[in-house]
């Protein structure tokens, strides 16, 4: 079922990562996962890459923006996925390398509090703050403040979910898109998925289980949009979404059934399946097509979505 790059990263993480355990070190954990697979410097060529500090909900949160060669003043917020507890810039920094230049439009990655030390809602709270920020900065930035996406990868699906949620309910302002990779949106509501790949396939159940508990404690909020964009009462009003799936990822079935739900609520939802490849294919964009094919996907439907606010591309 598995192509050869997936079996390949598979075998490689295995062999890096400890399995989860209570008494995990975690700082060691986010030591692991927060790399580069390959130098920062490479994916960078041609673009500009800035460092910030911007408030979050609970305190200030290092930030990178990142400008392409060619830019059509649009915005995508970007926050890496983990599991809430690892990952960060520098393990998503090639991807927003890409998505930048496919989108043509800057991209400011978001290192939002995680857990353990920071339980939900800190995650989505400084998602939402970054949201505000970027739309009161717009003009600091030389960005359309009308042109905002939100995007993300798992847990940083989750967020974008999450955050467009958000801004439809606080009255605040709503992105003009979002993109979600392998979103996490069921928040523990069982989908078929979950059992077909619970094992084997880069990302298992015990570890989906074991990041939640460190995320949400042993009693997760299911009812919360905040926590499971899948739970809301109504999902009429949200911007329109490009959701990318792995076929052989425990989360596929929640990436499927929440497009549906956007469809079926009245908004516009788009849905690819990348066959035979796994969770977090993204991140191995360096040796595997189908991750640098995905990313490119979401540029150009970020493109094109800023292309049909009013006024056009460019600024």
């Amino acid at each position: 079922m598995l192509d050869a790059p997936s079996r390949f990263a598979i075998a490689s993480v295995s062999a890096m990562l400890p399995p989860p355990t209570a008494d995990m070190d975690i700082p060691r954990l986010r030591a692991l996962t927060n790399r580069p697979l390959v130098p920062l410097w490479l994916p960078r060529l041609g673009l500009n890459v800035s460092a910030l500090r911007i408030p979050g909900a609970g305190s200030d949160l290092p930030a990178r923006l990142y400008r392409p060669p060619v830019n059509e003043g649009g915005l995508v917020l970007f926050f890496h996925g983990g599991g809430f507890v690892q990952c960060g810039l520098d393990s998503h920094d090639g991807i927003c390398c890409r998505l930048a230049r496919s989108a043509r439009a800057a991209v400011l990655s978001v290192d939002y509090r995680m857990a353990p030390e920071h339980k939900f809602p800190a995650a989505p709270e400084d998602a939402y703050a970054s949201l505000l920020w970027a739309v009161e900065n717009a003009d600091a930035l030389g960005i359309d403040p009308r042109r905002i996406a939100v995007a993300g990868d798992s847990a940083g699906g989750n967020l974008s979910a999450a955050v467009s949620l958000m801004a439809r309910d606080r009255g605040g302002p709503l992105p003009a898109f979002q993109l979600l990779y392998y979103p996490a949106t069921h928040g523990g509501r069982p989908v078929p998925s979950h059992d077909a790949y619970a094992e084997g396939f880069l990302l298992s159940r015990e570890q989906i289980d074991w990041f939640t508990l460190q995320y949400a404690g042993k009693s997760p909020p299911v009812d919360d949009p905040r926590f499971a964009p899948f739970a809301a009462a109504s999902h009429a009003g949200l911007p329109p979404a490009r959701i990318i799936t792995a076929e052989c990822d425990p989360l596929r079935d929640e990436g499927t059934e929440y497009a549906a739900k956007l469809c079926a609520d009245g908004g516009e939802a788009t849905l690819s399946c990348y066959p035979s490849t796994i969770h977090g294919f993204l991140n191995f964009y360096p040796f595997m097509p189908k991750g640098r094919q995905a990313i490119a996907e979401g540029g150009g439907a970020i493109r094109d979505a800023f292309a049909r606010v009013e006024g056009g591309a460019g600024r």
